[in-house]
Order: structure tokens, then sequence, then C-alpha cells
């Protein structure tokens, strides 16, 4: 059996992704605080010797560093036969999703949420823009899951694991009451969330917290 080690920081919508994709899978792992706020991704050192691309989450299964969490996510899908689609139809809708969330949700909400909560004066106009196109993002994924319980049909899939990840969080840090403003996404997270042995991100990861500002 695999050992695994995880860098990680709890606001890190991205080493939740990979935190609850190993839990799913009946899989443990050392957790390694990173202290992000403080700057340690950015030092060459961290670069040199853990990272280059200075991005968290990084994870080590058997001492091998494994970074960027999509294509970790298919890996552990693969080894483990959990969660990676099952006829060729919904391992492309897999990969479709997969590819938006990172290209277009996770990427923008994550950048908003830090900014909005975490950066104690945030630009206003940049606010703007990112809630605009958040907007457009989250109107996509509430008419999917209207129509679908999960990404890529009726069973759930790294896809989903990979979408909730940073929607999850408290509506003080995201800024957005799902509930009200986004009922089907708000089902669909409660539907996710019924998945034996689901945890939320800050139940998974402990260690210092980042400072909010709102």
């Amino acid at each position: 059996m695999p050992t695994y080690r995880l860098h990680y920081f709890p606001e890190s919508g991205n080493s939740y992704k990979l935190a609850l994709m190993l839990t799913l899978c009946g899989q443990s792992f050392e957790p390694v605080w990173t202290d992000f706020s403080g700057g340690v991704t950015r030092t060459a050192e961290w670069r040199k010797t853990v990272n280059e691309m200075g991005e968290i989450p990084v994870l080590e299964e058997d001492g091998a560093r494994q970074t960027q969490t999509a294509p970790i996510l298919l890996k552990l899908a693969e080894q483990y036969d959990r969660l990676g689609g099952e006829s060729a139809e919904e391992k492309f809708e897999v990969l479709r999703w997969l590819f938006w969330d990172n290209h277009k949700l996770s990427g923008y909400m994550a950048t908003y949420r830090f900014m909005r909560t975490f950066t104690p004066s945030p630009d206003p106009n940049v606010l703007k823009f990112l809630r605009k196109r958040l907007d457009d993002f989250l109107g996509i994924l509430e008419r999917h899951v209207q129509q679908n319980d999960f990404a890529a049909g009726v069973k759930p899939t790294i896809a989903d694991i990979s979408m909730i990840a940073y929607l999850h969080y408290p509506a003080e840090e995201t800024g957005y009451d799902l509930e009200t403003s986004h009922p089907a996404i708000d089902r669909w997270l409660q539907r996710v969330a019924a998945l034996p042995g689901w945890r939320s991100a800050y139940d998974l990861l402990p260690g210092k917290r980042l400072t909010h500002y709102v």
C-alpha cells in the first residue's frame, strides 16, 4: 500500500480535492502544513526542493512528488478504480468538466475568495470583474445540475470532487449563499457530501488558518 504525504494549507481547495479523493479511496496521508501566507511557496529553496511550479498542493507517493491537481485526480481514479467514470462517454464528460473547472470555476473562485476574504484591501474593480465571471460560470453549473445528479451523469466522479472543492467553503468566505442563489448547486453539494467517507476541508486539513478580513 502506498504511503502518502500531502503538502497543503487548509484554505486551499486544490489541496482539499486530493485530501478528499484519497479519503474516499480509503487511503490515509500524512498532512504537511505549508505556510502559504508566510510566502514559503515563493522562496527559491521551496521551489527547488518541493515544487518548481511554486504551487500547493504537492502529493508525495512513496517519496515521489506529484504536482497539479487534475492529473493527480486522474491518476488516483485509475489507480484505485474509483470515481473515474465507466463508459467512454462518461470518461469524456469527466475530462470535459474537470478541465472546465480548472480553467473557469475553481480558477476564478479561488482568486475571488482569496482576494475578497484573505487580503486586507482588495481592489473593488477586480472583485467586480471576478464576480461577474463567477456568476456566469455558476449559472452554467446550476443549469447542468438541474438536469444531472452529478457532473458526468448519475454517478459521482472526480469531476464532482474537483468542482465542489471551492464551493463547499463557508458563505462568509465565498460571498455566495448558494442555497438561495443557486439551489440546484446546493442540492448537488449535499449529494456529494452524502458520499460515504466525505469530510469537509477544515475537518480533513488541520493547521494554522489564514486571517479573515471580512
